[in-house]
């Protein structure tokens, strides 16, 4: 400490001010004394005025040093305690450039000068800056040091005192709290505190801190603590106190093992607080004088903040993952329904083979089931939305659903007055409305019995925000299903929506449940919300866009073509264009679309396809293509060939959405779309359809 005073007294600045009062005082005192000096020592009273005068020179010498040492000393030091704690090159600086103080960082780059550097920049640059910053703005200025411009962060700590903070290369950058420009202020009007209590920084911080007796910090006793360290960590707190003690015993052994690394680094230390373990704080420790200062600061916003955004981008990647993957399992499937198709007219009814190839369809049809989750939960599922009456939709599905729900689970339903109208797709609302009443039944079942509540109401915005939909925009529809049940543990509640994540025992839940009804409620621009607590059961919460009906606009009616020859059944005439990647499905659908009268063109990509469109102008009644395929894909390989195909209509055939190309399909005409996998009969209805349409 001794060593750092005489230091601190070394490297003292010049002060031109206090070496302009030393200097005029001095001519006061010549020119008092000059009539003396002129007219002799002659008398004892003469001699005894310039001793007079000689004594009074070096008093005020005296005066003037001893009254502004102890100032700057305490100044100083008051400076350097807070530019210390920073990890940043920091300094502070006095009106005319001067540095009062600056930490390690700050003379690692800038080095030992006692002003701020100039070099390169002009001073209206710097002033300027100085000047916003004593009118409270925001202020920067270009400084250049050691060879490298840097940019400094000007802000003022009290009146003829500002803190600059380089921000440029090699200096590390700082994540102060919102409330940090305050304690800084504090800090500035500060004289050295009294020995061990806290001093005014500490005192006046809007977060936790404390003064600690003990070599290690966990198990140091606290001396003093500031008001705000009582409201962070609870009740406790107070001096007597072990610190460690507010920190949850998990989090304070892992604390306690990274301290030495986070000292290094000048990171913060993250813990979890004793009386709440959901709470999380940033914990700060400096050693003073042999004693331990710390800074605890609540961080619980803004690290669900963090897992929230977390959370979802983990989704949108899984959920990529999945619809890709479903995609590739689609083309499979349609390959195998139509080698069923095949196989099927070979060995009908009452062959030994038709059972085996009847349960092969079955577990097939399973399958494809399974990718419709997936699809769903990657909301990339064909959707045929309609308007329907949310009290109607739910009136006509109660019926279903209490064949679903077992006799020792009672339904109760309970429909609001004035329900809106909703435009979404009947079949997905159903399947996600079925996955919360059957997960409902679950949950009641295995707490004794109980009942599934399922709940219908119109919303205003301020109501829909309320119950957990914080971006709600206008009125809102609400399905709500609820029960009585165990409730959700709060340690899963994150994960619920996530594919394959389940609570049940093994080979009772795919984990798909929850993960679809998200993605279809995704899908139908809508949001879900949950709300439970243990032993009170669980809420799930739907909210969908009211909708609004419109004007309707009638399509003009198509032109009258020269009809084809009328076909029969699924047989038909023309000559098709088929465009399919995948060679098992464009295969073996082409050998049976020819086995029904069609004229069949294979291509293997879009590339392919373009040519034979080119060669065969005009010639071509229909174009089924594959939508995602390598190189040119569905969409552009239309834009292309629509030269050469005329009016002919175009049929796409995807494991994806429609919604996710139909915006690259604008102003194209004679345009559908049949969803993956498709088997023949299917296939050839729509063939069929589109010639009639197109005859």
């Amino acid at each position: 400490m001794a060593a750092r005073s005489r230091d601190r007294a070394g490297t003292r600045s010049f002060d031109p001010l206090a070496a302009a009062a030393v200097v005029f005082f001095l001519i006061a005192v010549v020119f008092a004394g000059a009539p003396l000096l002129n007219a002799g020592p002659a008398t004892q009273a003469g001699l005894l005025l310039l001793i007079g005068l000689a004594g009074v020179s070096l008093l005020g010498l005296l005066v003037l040093r001893a009254g502004a040492a102890p100032a700057a000393e305490s100044e100083a030091a008051g400076a350097e305690k807070l530019i210390g704690a920073l990890t940043e090159a920091a300094a502070v600086a006095a009106p005319d450039g001067r540095i009062v103080a600056a930490n390690a960082a700050w003379r690692a780059v800038v080095g030992p000068s006692p002003r701020l550097p100039k070099g390169g920049v002009s001073a209206a640059s710097l002033f300027a800056a100085l000047s916003a910053a004593r009118r409270g703005e925001p202020a920067r200025a270009s400084l250049k040091a050691a060879g490298a411009e840097h940019e400094a962060l000007v802000a003022m700590l009290a009146p003829r005192r500002f803190l600059v903070r380089l921000t440029g290369p090699g200096a590390a950058a700082l994540a102060l709290p919102p409330a940090a420009m305050e304690v800084i202020a504090a800090v500035a009007g500060a004289g050295r505190p009294p020995p061990q209590v806290l001093d005014a920084f500490a005192a006046a911080s809007p977060f936790g801190a404390a003064l600690l007796e003990g070599e290690d910090p966990f198990a140091a006793l606290i001396v003093e603590a500031n008001p705000a360290l009582k409201a962070v960590a609870g009740a406790g707190g107070g001096p007597g106190q072990v610190f460690g003690d507010l920190l949850e015993p998990a989090s304070r052994a892992d604390a306690a093992q990274r301290r030495g690394e986070a000292a290094k680094s000048g990171a913060p230390l993250e813990v979890r607080l004793a009386h709440d373990p959901a709470r999380i704080a940033h914990l700060y420790l400096t050693r003073t004088d042999g004693r331990w200062v710390a800074y605890l600061v609540d961080v619980s916003e803004q690290k669900q903040i963090e897992l929230q955004l977390a959370q979802s981008q983990k989704m949108q990647a899984i959920g990529q993952l999945a619809g890709g993957v479903a995609h590739d399992f689609n083309n499979l499937l349609t390959a195998i329904f139509m080698q069923l198709d095949v196989l099927a007219a070979r060995h009908p009814v009452g062959d030994p083979s038709y059972e085996g190839l009847n349960e092969i369809r079955q577990i097939s049809t399973r399958a494809a089931d399974l990718v419709r989750k997936l699809l769903a939960f990657s909301r990339k599922q064909t959707v045929q939305r309609e308007i329907l009456d949310l009290g109607e939709l739910i009136s006509e599905f109660e019926v279903l659903l209490r064949r679903v729900l077992y006799e020792d689970v009672k339904l109760e339903t309970e429909y609001g007055r004035n329900l809106p109208q909703v435009r979404v797709d009947r079949g997905q609302l159903e399947t996600a409305v079925m996955n919360l009443a059957v997960n409902a039944r679950d949950a009641v079942r295995a707490h004794g019995g109980g009942a599934v509540t399922i709940r219908t109401a119109r919303l205003s915005q301020e109501r829909a925000r309320e119950l957990g939909y914080p971006g709600a925009e206008g009125d809102q529809a609400l399905i709500e299903v609820s029960d009585d049940g165990s409730g959700i543990p709060p340690e899963v509640m994150d994960k619920i929506f996530d594919p394959f994540f389940t609570t049940k025992p093994v080979g009772e839940g795919t984990g798909l449940g929850l993960a679809t009804v998200y993605g279809i409620i995704k899908q139908s621009d809508g949001w879900i919300s949950v709300e439970s607590r243990p032993a009170e059961g669980a809420a799930f919460r739907i909210f969908l866009p009211v909708h609004h009906a419109a004007a309707v606009i009638q399509a003009a009616p198509e032109p009258i073509r020269s009809k084809r020859p009328a076909a029969r059944d699924l047989s038909g005439a023309g000559r098709i264009l088929f465009v399919e990647d995948e060679d098992a499905v464009r295969g073996v659908a082409a050998k049976l679309l020819r086995a029904r009268g069609y004229e069949v063109i294979e291509a293997a990509s879009g590339e392919e396809a373009l040519e034979i469109a080119e060669s065969h102008a005009g010639e071509i009644d229909l174009m089924i293509s594959d939508v995602v395929m390598p190189g040119m894909q569905g969409p552009d390989l239309l834009k292309q060939a629509r030269q050469y195909l005329g009016s002919a209509p175009v049929m796409f055939i995807s494991g994806y959405a429609e919604s996710e190309f139909s915006d690259l399909l604008e102003g194209e005409s004679n345009v559908s779309f049949l969803p993956k996998p498709i088997d023949i009969k299917t296939l050839a209805e729509r063939v069929k359809q589109e010639l009639q349409k197109a005859a």
